[in-house]
This record gives C-alpha cells, structure tokens and sequence, in this order.
C-alpha cells in the first residue's frame, strides 16, 4: 500500500497518462460491439471500479474531489452553466436510439463515461499539471485533451465533419467543466453534468436543425468564455486546488 502511494506521488503525470491510455484502450475496443452492448457496459463499470480503488488506495478521495459537493455553491452560481449544458441533447427532441434492453445499457454505460471521463481528465490529469504550478497550462492542457479525445468517435464509424465539431464542443465544455473543478472544489458536479450529457445523447433525436445546431455551437463557446472569466475573476479557489502559482 505505502509503495502504490510513493510510486503514485513520484509519477503523478505517468499515471494520469496512464489512466487515458487504459481507458481509450480499453473502451475504444469494446465499443466496437456496439453502445447498447452488455459487454461494453460491465467493461466500462469495471474500469471506473478500478480507478476508484486507486483513488482509495492512494488516500487521494478529497483530492480529486470525491469528498462530498462543493461548499461554495452560491459563488459557482450553483453551476447553472453546467445543468444548461447538460440539457442540450434534448433540445431537439427525444427518441431513444435503442429498443430495451439495450436502451438500458447504453444509458448505464453513458453514466460511467461521464464518471471516467471527469476523474480522468479533471481528476488524475488537471491535478498532476496543477502541481507544477502554472494554473493556466493546467486548464488548458485538461480541456483540449478531453476535446482532442473524441477523435476515437472515427474508429467506431463517425463521419469527419461531425466528430471534428463533437471536439470544438468537447474543448468548450472541458473548458467550463475544469474551471468548475477548480474553483469549486468538487468533482461531483461536474461528474453530474457530463452523465447527464452523455445519457440524454442516447435519447436524443439525431435530426437536429441546422439553425439550432449553429446556435448551440455558438451559445457553448460564449458560456464557456464567460463562466470562466466569472469563475476566475470573483470565485475563490478553494484550498485543495491552491498552489505555488507560477507568474
């Protein structure tokens, strides 16, 4: 145990690297098979059990903010931004991709994304280039790689235009989400809202009009500049995420 938590703080970085290629691995091969696999579901489970045993084993659950909801609720504007955002796969109208029971499974495995997905790329990855000091690297880095990790939507057949702008969104909400993160000081919101995100895609109709998918694709950009700056300029940054910031 005293060994994993030493390997661990040595080589934060190696192991959120780690964690990203285990998972697009992992995932990338099995959702081959298919959204409304079992199979994809219960592998996907798996992997989010074994990195909440890490979490556990390292000592690390506040830490990347599996503690409990943020305090600050009030000053994050009790993350309105994120539940818009969460909302969004269903403005243009509802039907379900799958017949049950796949419908079911496919709903079960987009909650766990939003999970693996969160401690990852805010979790494991934010915190470890947190560490260093340079705050602004660390937001960056965190939300063009969860935007840049949608490219795995070509292997399983997406075409090149929509995957390329799902990654422009991506970056955007990576944006807010890792803001969120950080000045909240808890990951449960932000788990929340890209569950939410994830799930309602599977009941979404994929006939969206061109003049609202232009709207939300400007409207996300605009409300990811703003909140951040909001978030920057007026929320306090809670003790957990403080660091020697690098001028």
């Amino acid at each position: 145990m005293n060994k994993l938590k030493k390997l661990y703080r040595k080589h934060e970085l190696a192991c959120a690297i780690f964690w990203i290629v285990l998972y697009t691995v992992c995932i990338g091969n099995l959702r081959s098979l298919g959204d409304d696999s079992p199979v994809l579901m219960i592998g996907l489970i798996a992997v989010c059990a074994l990195m909440f045993l890490f979490v556990r084993l390292t000592g690390t659950t506040e830490y990347y903010g599996l503690g409990g909801w943020a305090k600050n609720s009030r000053a994050m504007l009790w993350f309105l931004p994120l539940w818009l955002v969460a909302s969004i796969n269903l403005w243009s109208g509802i039907s379900p991709d799958y017949p049950m029971p796949g419908l079911l499974y496919a709903a079960v495995m987009m909650a766990f994304v939003g999970f693996a997905e969160e401690l990852i790329f805010r979790g494991f990855l934010f915190k470890a280039m947190l560490k260093d000091g340079n705050v602004k690297v660390a937001v960056i880095v965190s939300s063009i790689t969860f935007g840049l990790g949608h490219i795995i939507n070509l292997f399983i057949g997406q075409d090149l235009v929509e995957t390329l702008m799902q990654m422009a969104f991506a970056v955007a909400v990576g944006f807010i989400f890792t803001m969120a993160f950080y000045k909240g000081g808890s990951l449960w919101p932000c788990v929340l809202a890209h569950s939410l995100v994830d799930v309602f895609s599977v009941f979404s109709t994929d006939e969206g009009s061109p003049v609202l998918n232009v709207i939300i694709h400007v409207l996300i950009p605009v409300l990811a500049i703003g909140y951040c700056l909001y978030l920057a300029k007026r929320v306090e940054t809670p003790a957990i995420n403080r660091v020697a910031v690098k001028k």
